[in-house]
């Protein structure tokens, strides 16, 4: 039997961060991945990462502390959050920055005026300094594990965030000549970028990610967990940890008994790898853990567009909703909510039950939008000739049939809509009316409610169905101060730590702070995991304290 002194489960960014701070700490690590590549959900993603009061901000003179982003937390939780985990999360933020930049190739940058998502609310910030990036990294650095990263279907190119129309630069500002430039020495930007630069991180240190190896159960003895047992094309394969089992295997967004079993409302869509099947979570409750946030996911609306390989991805619909000419209405041929609020906002709208017929009155929606819209943007890299995958009309009452809703009330929210913009406002909703709608929206428009604000109105018109979606599940093993894994009775479990999407990410309750609401709790919750899973575990306190790693 093999043994180590850490046992790693994921290879996603919770899981790589594990990895290299308990190596660092002494640990011989185990890095082991369920599917044939690595990276996770991570490498999905758009690659930003919140971390309220960071060192950057700092160093850029932009004001911020832990007691106001507490208040901003509080004022977005709705009584969901864990006041302990967040806690946790923002007393450790800042020092993981740091710590990541000194001993690995992972830095960031702050994303210049991206406000929070709430930046109206107490504490928020409007012109924003939370949300970072990793710059560009080239792959040729990891040579033959360069091949070996997930790709999604979106953000994945030779671009970052700061230069995509989300963080308001243009993409045609980068010549052709810059992106062949760069395509030479496979520079990836976004979640492309962090997962590069984690798994860099991880060879430089000799850890070497072992992949098609499936967690399917813990070791234990006595009420210790001493190991894991995974499943492989060779048959099962047992391996020891003497200090501890970090989970970090994703969430369970791709397994449909317990998305029924556990969350609040429908999910459609997962946006993220098919491997997120809950083993983490699984094998963690064989155990007796204590379990949080369950009913919760990063909640995005999705819509399917079909690839060149001939599947068919959820594809987010983050900046495509908030882009003036365009409104989301529902099966009543109603607008519902704020198109421009944040995904993971937008995603309760999906949930609101209609109690006279019960069901979910807004889980048959639609992207709408006009001709104008179409020949300035496009939609989900589409141009030009409009796909088939649109439903297309050449007037309302004609794309209401099309959509089987009523053509007087579609009729009747698209005058609506275009009488309030022409005033340049949304009475209904207050589109337009927060930092971060104009922010989403088209900075050609300039900053104001234009931005997101347009008229309907220029035949053809067209439409997209938008389906409830997630970027992956919040609960989990609920943990302390060190990311250790709890039981039923609130105490730790000895050898038993978690992180990520696999833990209970109570520090973000049903809410999303900002920009890399995702990946800021995952890369602290790793860093947590890393360095106490591998201490003595005399070291670890079993009673509460506010202690940080070092």
């Amino acid at each position: 039997m093999e043994v180590f002194d850490v046992v790693v489960l994921g290879c996603g960014a919770a899981g790589m961060t594990a990895a290299i701070r308990a190596q660092a700490a002494g640990a011989r690590v185990g890095l082991f991945e369920k599917s044939e590549l690595v990276g996770g959900t991570a490498a999905w993603s758009g690659g930003m990462v919140w971390i309220p009061d960071n060192p950057l901000m700092r160093e850029a003179g932009i004001a911020d502390s832990r007691e106001q982003a507490m208040t901003y937390m509080e004022s977005l939780s709705l009584g969901a959050i864990d006041d302990a985990a967040l806690a946790t999360f923002l007393d450790n933020g800042p020092a993981m920055v740091s710590w990541m930049a000194e001993h690995t190739p992972v830095v960031f940058d702050i994303l210049r005026g991206f406000p929070d998502y709430h930046p109206e609310n107490p504490g928020g910030l409007p012109d924003g300094g939370r949300s970072m990036e990793c710059p560009l990294f080239p792959f040729v650095e990891l040579g033959e594990w360069a091949a070996k990263v997930t790709k999604g279907p979106q953000l994945s190119g030779a671009m970052t965030i700061s230069e995509t129309p989300l963080g308001r630069g243009a993409p045609e500002g980068i010549s052709a000549e810059e992106l062949a430039k760069r395509k030479i020495r496979d520079e990836r930007g976004t979640g492309q970028a962090l997962a590069g630069r984690l798994l860099k991180g991880c060879l430089d240190r000799g850890i070497v990610p072992r992949t098609g190896m499936r967690a399917m159960a813990l070791l234990t003895e006595g009420d210790a967990v001493t190991g894991v047992r995974f499943e492989t094309v060779d048959g099962p394969v047992e391996v020891r940890a003497r200090s501890g089992v970090v989970i970090a295997s994703g969430g369970f967004e791709w397994d449909p008994e317990l998305v029924s079993a556990f969350l609040r409302g429908p999910l459609e869509r997962p946006a993220s790898p098919r491997s997120n099947t809950g083993d983490g979570l699984r094998m963690a409750m064989r155990v007796g853990v204590s379990l949080g946030n369950m009913r919760e996911a990063w909640w995005a609306p999705t819509i399917d567009v079909p690839m060149p390989d001939g599947s068919v991805a959820a594809w987010l619909v983050n900046g495509e909703r908030t882009r003036p000419h365009s409104i989301m209405v529902n099966g009543a041929g109603r607008r519902f909510a704020n198109e421009a609020v944040n995904y993971n906002a937008f995603g309760a709208a999906f949930h609101t039950v209609d109690v006279t017929h019960f069901r979910y009155e807004n889980n048959r929606a639609w992207l709408l939008f006009d001709h104008e819209y179409w020949t300035r943007y496009g939609l989900a890299g589409s141009r030009g000739e409009v796909p088939g995958w649109i439903t297309r009309a050449e007037s309302l009452a004609g794309l209401a049939a099309e959509l089987g809703v009523s053509a007087d009330a579609l009729g009747e929210t698209v005058e609506r809509w275009n009488a309030n913009t022409a005033d340049g406002r949304d009475p209904d909703f207050g589109r337009g009316t927060s930092a971060v709608d104009k922010w989403w929206g088209d900075p050609d428009y300039g900053d104001g409610p234009a931005a997101t604000l347009g008229a309907v109105a220029t035949a053809p018109f067209y439409a997209v169905r938008v389906r409830s979606g997630a970027l992956g599940t919040k609960g989990g093993p609920r943990t302390d101060e060190h990311a250790q894994v709890l039981d039923v009775d609130g105490q730790p479990i000895q050898g038993l730590f978690a992180a990520g999407n696999a833990a209970a990410v109570s520090s973000m309750g049903m809410t999303y702070g900002g920009a890399g609401g995702t990946l800021g709790p995952a890369l602290v919750s790793g860093y947590l995991a890393g360095h106490f899973a591998a201490q003595d575990k005399s070291a670890v306190s079993t009673t509460p304290s506010t202690r940080k790693a070092d």
